[in-house]
């Protein structure tokens, strides 16, 4: 556990040398980068949401691929398509932008319905099928996706199924002035992010992944988020609750936090501490639509972990 430990330290590190002042930020993407699942940066443009993919992608020596997101944007040009080759007069399929290791879906409610699902089967099996045919993709897998949560003009609301996909829901923040000013003076020259060597490598990453499966949890602390969970089910101010696939994420990203933090168990603040960003996107307000009003569902979550004690 000390040599996994340093090595997630150095990741960190890594990535916190080039997007200065999120460290916390950062740790949330090695979470769910550990847990094998996908991260939603929701937050206005410009706060180094694009900056974040990246520099954890050159950190593993993972390709990255930045897909923007837009209203005439097919499902084929995400998933990739049969081409007809005449030389040999057969289709060959050509694959697509998602068979990177991490792919950052930029204003990702900026495409239909259609074209987001074009993700669904990508984010939940790590793989892709076209015309019949099952292609796997490249492992580790991580979609980071964006959306500005206050610029609505010609976007799509991303349904409850699309939203249960992703691990966390999390805001980057601007940075202080003070690390904004770091920023300004280490931009001078040019992309810091350029220049970032890998610390670990992909099999590392998937050995962490498995790592992260033998962190062991108390009964007690399952118990306390079956109670968590099932509250959001009995809540007045709530038409939908947290469904079971959120309760196992919940336990998988505790698992991973475990990890990042240097432990092979979970505490109850791992659990308490990711509630918020595990949960708050999983519930649906009365009367609203899938997005809904994020601080209200944040702060109802909150006020279910207040009433709710914590072993």
């Amino acid at each position: 556990m000390p040599d996994l430990q340093a090595k997630i330290g150095k990741l960190e590190d890594n990535i916190a040398s080039v997007v200065l002042g999120k460290r916390n930020v950062a740790r949330l993407c090695l979470v769910a980068l550990f847990a094998g699942e996908h991260i939603l940066l929701e937050d206005v443009p410009g706060v180094g949401k694009t900056l974040m993919g990246k520099a954890l992608a050159k950190s593993i020596n993972g390709d990255f691929c930045r897909l923007q997101f837009t209203p005439d944007l097919l499902p084929s040009d995400i998933t990739g398509s049969l081409i007809y080759h005449s030389q040999n007069e057969e289709f060959v399929f050509h694959p697509g932008p998602v068979f990177n290791h991490f792919v950052l879906a930029d204003e990702i409610n900026r495409a239909p319905p259609r074209t987001q699902s074009a993700l669904l089967e990508a984010m939940s099996d790590g793989q892709v099928s076209v015309d019949g045919k099952t292609h796997p993709l490249p492992q580790p897998f991580m979609v980071i996706a964006t959306q500005n949560p206050f610029e609505f003009e010609g976007t799509y609301v991303l349904p409850e199924s699309q939203l249960d996909r992703f691990l966390l829901r999390v805001s980057m923040g601007y940075p202080d002035r003070e690390v904004e000013q770091q920023i300004v003076e280490s931009h001078r020259a040019g992309e810091p992010v350029e220049q970032l060597q890998h610390v670990i490598d992909k099999t590392m990453v998937r050995q962490l992944q498995a790592a992260v499966r033998e962190v062991k949890m108390e009964p007690a602390i399952t118990q306390y988020m079956l109670d968590v969970v099932h509250a959001t089910r009995e809540t007045p101010a709530l038409d939908v609750g947290v469904s079971t696939r959120g309760l196992l994420l919940w336990s998988r990203a505790a698992q991973a936090t475990a990890l990042v933090e240097g432990r092979n168990y979970v505490i109850p603040d791992d659990a308490k501490g990711l509630a918020v960003a595990v949960l708050s996107h999983r519930i649906l307000l009365k009367g609203q639509s899938s997005e809904g009003d994020r601080q209200a569902s944040e702060a109802i979550i909150g006020e279910i972990l207040n009433q709710i004690a914590a072993p």
